[in-house]
């Protein structure tokens, strides 16, 4: 019987995967990898952003003293996100939001909310003195995110948010773009049957390296409890539409696929009284990207091991799967290079914020069906992320590499504003550079209220400039040589494993797992008895109890215990937990625990904030050392 999963807002279906001990050989080929990569020199530099005052600036509280050129400042803690290269190498884009404009006719009064602007990455200026432009300011265009922003090769062109900026003939790097050469087009998914409205709803837009085709997510409510799906479509400029909003000129997304389909099989299923692990199903939750040949979709989803969001490539054309990342820790911002598919993440390996749910490892993951809206959610605290930039080699995790930290440089001291300051967060997404040498990622600081007030933690000023919240980094790889990216093969609209997307249709839901009594056999010796429960108003899945005798996959990690946890829907994002965990694993001469007090843990997580509360303990001892549980509302 199929499986129906129901998970959060960041993560929402996917597969499972081996659970060895063993290296992980789905890299670019069926062969055995090669031996992990040494370390490899890294030169770190910070971008300089434009001016800086506080956020809530009154208008014309960007006045000369604060910019004397008069090309805008920006909120100290306002929203912001870095963004990719540009072709050259040289600059990078990043969304920023204008505060303390002027009013027109003063020509600085352009330089006002959310914007896409172009950073200089070489250490020079633009002809007015700036290290930066601003691409959009003075383009008319409605409101809305510049986010994510991602260069189309032609260098004149950008994908920003849910519009593609275009400076005609023109890169967007030259003196000749300007207002009056730019356009700002959007763009559109039809979602009804007569091609009315303003469109489907969509999210986390990535462009394929064919500058052709192009992913997205958007969410469904499916039973009660919010979805996502991921999608891949191509693009079709529309100078003249007659039909749906907007009815100016825009690009269309057209031969849309959603990249999961009930006909595929699920990753947990009931055959009998067996429970069955399908190890290369493929339901992708949040699609994430495109590998360096755009060949390949990248995902994070229901996880391989249980309580670890992994990250996961399939092949457009032959639903091929490979994980990608091993780590108990929390993944999902991901970029490939162009040159061999090296990777950049954002990863929380290094802080063990997720290690006392996640850091047992070779567990099979049956309590995710009920508990992936809290584990996918513990990685954040509001607004304050936990992610380190990770540079990985093509062939991702595998035995004990995970590979080199790329800001792993200064005194690692809170408050110190190095490199390496804990207190300095990365955010999503690191980009690769055009020629493979170069990977820029952006940070912000911790801020009230992750920080200061009844917060435990201690509030750090910013040691950037104007007490900026937000750094942007270019990390040169100093032994790498330039080259230019090859060229890609435009991809095939078909998507053989997806299913076609009909405007006007919602992704289907699939048969709830039926409650009862299940055996999984562990693929060397012993077994799991598991009791699956509905909730009696809803008839959907609700608990999961398993007893583990002697479990093992691989005849290495050997599993003994009980786990148990009850899920509760409060409303569309927020859930609450019940979990009692009493788990003992043995590798080697080594005992690992995974053990909750006397009354279990309880979890309430509601997902679009992202606030630790919890009542209880769980902890998680691995090898003698202990991984507790975040304090609340840190």
């Amino acid at each position: 019987m199929r499986l129906s999963l129901t998970t959060g807002l960041f993560l929402l279906a996917a597969t499972a995967e081996s659970l060895s001990l063993g290296d992980n050989i789905q890299g670019p080929s069926a062969k055995k990898p090669p031996l992990p990569p040494k370390p490899e020199p890294i030169s770190l530099k910070t971008l300089l952003l434009p001016p800086a005052v506080a956020d809530d600036a009154p208008v014309g509280g960007c006045d000369a003293k604060a910019n004397p050129r008069g090309t805008g400042c920006l909120g100290r803690t306002a929203y912001f996100q870095g963004g990719g290269f540009s072709p050259d190498g040289n600059h990078v884009f990043a969304e920023v939001n204008f505060v303390g404009a002027p009013t027109a006719p003063n020509p600085s009064s352009i330089y006002n909310g959310s914007q896409l602007i172009l950073v200089k990455a070489d250490g020079k200026t633009f002809p007015n003195g700036d290290t930066w432009k601003c691409l959009t300011c003075g383009v008319p265009h409605e409101e809305g995110m510049f986010d994510n922003p991602q260069a189309f090769l032609d260098g004149k062109r950008v994908l920003a948010g849910l519009r593609i900026v275009d400076c005609g003939k023109y890169d967007l790097t030259s003196n000749k773009c300007t207002p009056e050469t730019t356009n700002v087009y959007p763009l559109r998914v039809n979602a009804s049957p007569d091609g009315s409205g303003r469109g489907l709803d969509i999210r986390e837009l990535r462009l394929n390296p064919d500058n052709v085709h192009l992913g997205f997510n958007a969410f469904a409510i499916i039973n009660g409890k919010l979805n996502q799906h991921g999608y891949f479509s191509r693009l079709s400029f529309n100078p003249s539409p007659t039909n749906g909003l907007p009815l100016g000129p825009r690009y269309d997304l057209i031969n849309v696929t959603r990249l999961s389909n009930l006909a595929n099989p699920a990753p947990v299923e009931v055959e009998g009284d067996k429970i069955i692990l399908t190890r290369n199903a493929i339901t992708v939750g949040e699609f994430r990207g495109f590998s360096g040949d755009g060949k390949e979709a990248a995902w994070i989803g229901y996880p391989a091991e249980s309580s670890n969001v992994d990250a996961f490539a399939t092949d457009l054309s032959t639903g091929v799967n490979r994980r990608l990342t091993m780590h108990p820790e929390y993944i999902d911002p991901i970029d490939f290079s162009r040159h061999g598919n090296w990777m950049a993440i954002m990863d929380t390996r290094g802080t063990n914020r997720n290690m006392f749910l996640s850091g047992m490892r070779y567990v099979p993951p049956l309590t995710d069906l009920v508990t992936t809206p809290v584990t996918a959610s513990v990685r954040n605290n509001g607004r304050r992320r936990f992610f380190r930039p990770i540079l990985l080699d093509p062939y991702g995790d595998r035995g004990d590499y995970f590979g080199q930290r790329i800001n792993d440089q200064g005194s690692g001291k809170a408050g110190s504003g190095d490199y390496n300051d804990p207190e300095w967060n990365g955010r999503a997404d690191p980009r690769w550079s055009f020629d493979g040498t170069k990977i820029v990622y952006w940070e912000e600081q911790t801020i009230s209220p992750a920080c200061g007030g009844e917060n435990p933690l201690p509030c750090y000023p910013s040691k950037q400039r104007d007490g900026i919240a937000q750094r942007i980094v270019v990390a040169t790889l100093t032994s790498r040589k330039p080259r230019p990216p090859p060229k890609v093969e435009i991809l095939s609209d078909i998507v053989p494993w997806g299913e076609p997307y009909v405007p006007g249709t919602a992704p289907a839901a699939g048969p709830e797992l039926p409650a009862g009594n299940y055996t999984l056999k562990g693929q060397f010796s012993g077994f799991a008895k598991v009791e699956l429960l509905h909730d009696p108003q809803t008839s959907l899945l609700d608990t999961v109890s398993v007893a583990y005798f002697g479990f093992s996959d691989d005849g290495k990690a050997f599993l003994n215990g009980t786990e148990r946890v009850k899920s509760r829907t409060i409303n569309l994002s927020k859930f609450n937990i019940d979990w009692h965990s009493d788990l003992t694993q043995t590798v080697g001469n080594v005992v690992n625990t995974k053990k909750s007090g006397p009354g279990g843990l309880q979890v309430e997580m509601d997902f679009s904030v992202n606030i630790f509360i919890a009542n209880g303990t769980l902890v998680t001892e691995l090898d003698g050392v202990k991984y507790f549980q975040p304090q609340n509302n840190t």
